[in-house]
């Protein structure tokens, strides 16, 4: 029954949130999604079938719903029958053979190495909050933090010397991430200019010396695009976005790219696989001569 198969979603709902630790939004994510699934299909688990998930999936698309939104369903659901079956509540997952739906992944947006130089240069380094800003915009490009993990650096999650930073990511999961000799360079003029630091002070303060937030992250980034003639909409994620993408169009591998991302599962970081090959069958079409 519905009742039965609702209950199972509760017991997972608490096995992410309590045991796994995932973010209040994506447990939220979690739980809507499956509730939806429950409804469309009032069975018990072990009689919903492949086709049956197809089915809700393509309802779904019927009533035009994102791709997007689809492929995270589909995700939600995957991970669902995943636990029924370690727990011991299935026998077989029905996801196992299904694919992810058709159509457009909407890639991230990503600025060009020259945009990211330009964006960069706009803090004026000669005043406290320009400093800051240069500081802030080289480790957000060095790094890839979110911005969460960023407004919550203390200066001792900083190693100056060592060339990295630890950052508490999704689920406060700690991971190590390397620094560029640029941004060191930049945080170190930053810091000194600090009229008094401790090792549990946050590492970027506003004009108060109180801990930068999200939304003064957002708007100090509009601002700086804005000034240096940048067009297209810019969030504190492009730069994620960005530092993913030219990572691996240099050179990185995946596996790599994954751990200093702090994803959890590599299928998320493939989507900056899907983008570079965009990338490259771009250059591929302008520059060969049978191309077209």
């Amino acid at each position: 029954m519905a009742e039965t198969l609702n209950l199972l979603i509760q017991e997972f709902i608490h096995h992410i949130a309590v045991e796994k630790g995932l973010a209040a939004n994506t447990v939220e994510s979690y739980q809507r999604d499956l509730s939806q699934l429950a409804d469309f299909l009032p069975m018990p688990p072990d009689r919903i079938t492949a086709e049956d998930i197809s089915k809700y999936l393509l309802v779904l698309r019927s009533q035009g719903k994102a791709n997007s939104t689809i492929c995270r369903q589909l995700a939600a659901i995957r991970s669902f029958f995943s636990f029924l079956v370690r727990e011991g509540h299935l026998e077989s997952n029905p996801t196992r053979t299904l694919e992810s739906p058709g159509g457009e992944w909407k890639l991230p947006g990503v600025l060009s190495p020259d945009e990211v130089e330009t964006l960069l240069a706009q803090p004026n380094v000669d005043t406290p909050l320009g400093l800051r800003d240069k500081a802030l915009l080289e480790v957000m490009y060095a790094t890839g933090l979110r911005v969460s993990e960023l407004v919550g650096l203390d200066c001792d999650h900083v190693k100056l010397d060592l060339g990295y930073l630890r950052c508490h990511g999704k689920g406060g999961k700690e991971r190590i991430v390397p620094l560029g000799e640029v941004a060191v360079y930049w945080l170190e003029r930053y810091l000194a200019s600090r009229p008094s630091v401790t090792s549990d002070s946050p590492l970027f303060v506003n004009r108060r010396g109180k801990r930068l937030t999200r939304q003064g992250v957002w708007k100090l980034i509009k601002e700086y695009a804005a000034r240096g003639g940048i067009s297209r909409s810019i969030t504190p994620h492009t730069l994620r976005h960005s530092f993913a993408t030219h990572l691996l169009e240099n050179g990185a591998d995946l596996r790599s790219v994954q751990e200093m991302l702090g994803h959890a599962d590599i299928s998320t970081t493939q989507i900056y696989t899907h983008l570079t090959r965009t990338r490259l069958r771009e250059v591929y079409d302008l520059a060969h001569p049978r191309a077209k």
